[in-house]
C-alpha cells in the first residue's frame, strides 16, 4: 500500500529547531518524529539557508512556497514554441525531428526546445475539439492513441528463380557504397491502386512510382521507368520481399540492369527503410484513399518534400543533400580516372 506523504507540522518544526540547537543527527531527529532521515534533511536544506535553523522561519517560507504560481507548461497552447512546433506539425515533421532541430538551432535556450515526449503529451492530452483533430491528423499515424501495427498471415507463393537476401555482398548489407535500392508497394481502397516505393539504402533517398494497378506488368513497367531516370552508375541492385508483383524479376534486370533480391517472409526489418519510409508517405496519401488519381508528377512533387526534410540517421541532413554528395564525389571520380 502506497505511503501517504504528510508536510511537517508547526510542533515538529519546533522539535527540529531545538534538537538541531542540541546538536542532535539528522537521523536522531527523524526516530524522534517517526520521519524519514530524508525528510529532515530536505527540511533543514530548504529552510536554515546560511544560518541556524528557525522554527518560525521555516514555516513562513512554507506558506509563501504554497502561494507561488507553477511554472507554466512549455507547450501551452498559446505559447510562442507551441506555435513553432505547430508549424513544423503540419509541414508533417515528426515530434522526434522538431525537438532535435529545435535542439540544434537553440542548444543552450531551454525555454525554446522540447522534447518529443512533450509534444506528443501536447497533443494527446489537448482537450477535444478541431485543434486537437489537426494536430493529430499532422503525425504519421491519426490514431487517437499510439498501437503498435498487427500484420496479417503471408499467404504469397513462391517466386521461380529468385535470389535470396542472405546472398547479397557485404557491402550493400553494410550502407558502405550507395545505389543498392529497396522496394514496395503502398496499397489504396480495397487493394485497387497502388504505388510503387523506392528507397536508396545509404542516402535514404526516396522515388515513387505511378502504376496503373499490382500487377507484374505494371510493377515492371512503372518500376523500370523510374529506375531507368537514374544513371546506370546509380541503379546496381533492389531488394524487395516476396510479393507475387515481382514474378517478373528477371525482366525488370534486364530493362534497368539492377540485380533484384528477395528478402526472408515475415521479416519487414530486413527492408527497414522502405518499411520506414511507406509509414511517412502515408502522411500525403492516407490509408484506404484511391491512390490512382495522382500522377507521375504529383508523386515527383511528394518525393521532393519527403527528400528535404531532414533526417536523425542522416545527421538531421536532408536526403536530397546526402543524394547529391555522393552523386558529386561519384563524379570526381569518374573525371580523375578519365
Amino acid at each position: 500500500m502506497p505511503r501517504i506523504y504528510f508536510h511537517l507540522t508547526t510542533q515538529e518544526r519546533a522539535v527540529v529547531m531545538t534538537m538541531r540547537d542540541d546538536q542532535c543527527s539528522v537521523r536522531t531527529i527523524a526516530k524522534r518524529l517517526g520521519r524519514s532521515p530524508s525528510s529532515i534533511s530536505r527540511e533543514i536544506r530548504r529552510n536554515a539557508g546560511l544560518g541556524a535553523y528557525d522554527a518560525n522561519l521555516a514555516h513562513l517560507q512554507r506558506a509563501a512556497r504554497q502561494v507561488m504560481p507553477r511554472r507554466a507548461p512549455k507547450m501551452e497552447s498559446g505559447s510562442v514554441l507551441f506555435q513553432v512546433v505547430r508549424h513544423y506539425l503540419n509541414r508533417l515533421w515528426s515530434p522526434q525531428k522538431i525537438s532535435n532541430i529545435l535542439k540544434a538551432m537553440w542548444p543552450t535556450e531551454t525555454d525554446k526546445t522540447v522534447s518529443h515526449e512533450t509534444i506528443y503529451n501536447a497533443i494527446y492530452l489537448h482537450p477535444r475539439g478541431e485543434l486537437k483533430r489537426e494536430l493529430i491528423a499532422c503525425l504519421r499515424y491519426h490514431n487517437q492513441v499510439r498501437k503498435p501495427r498487427s500484420r496479417g498471415a503471408d499467404r504469397r507463393g513462391q517466386i521461380k528463380d529468385m535470389q535470396s537476401i542472405h546472398i547479397r555482398s557485404p557491402e550493400i548489407e553494410d550502407r558502405v557504397i550507395p545505389w543498392h535500392w529497396v522496394g514496395d508497394l503502398i496499397k489504396g481502397e480495397g487493394n485497387r491502386s497502388s504505388v510503387g516505393t523506392l528507397v536508396e539504402r545509404t542516402t535514404r533517398f526516396v522515388v515513387l512510382a505511378r502504376m496503373d494497378n499490382a500487377s507484374t506488368k505494371s510493377v515492371v513497367d512503372s518500376f523500370s521507368a523510374v529506375l531507368n531516370r537514374e544513371p546506370e552508375a546509380l541503379r546496381k541492385s533492389m531488394t524487395y520481399d516476396q510479393g507475387r508483383e515481382m514474378q517478373g524479376h528477371k525482366i525488370l534486370t534486364e530493362r534497368t540492369g539492377v540485380q533484384i533480391y528477395f528478402a526472408d517472409p515475415h521479416s519487414p526489418w530486413q527492408r527497414g527503410s522502405n518499411e520506414n519510409t511507406n509509414g511517412l508517405l502515408r502522411q500525403y496519401m492516407p490509408k484506404g484513399s484511391d491512390l490512382s488519381i495522382y500522377s507521375q508528377e504529383e508523386l515527383d512533387a511528394i518525393a521532393l518534400s519527403l527528400n528535404t526534410r531532414p533526417r536523425q540517421t542522416l545527421g538531421w541532413k536532408t536526403r536530397l543533400a546526402v543524394y547529391t554528395e555522393h552523386m558529386i564525389r561519384l563524379q570526381l571520380q569518374a573525371n580523375s580516372i578519365n
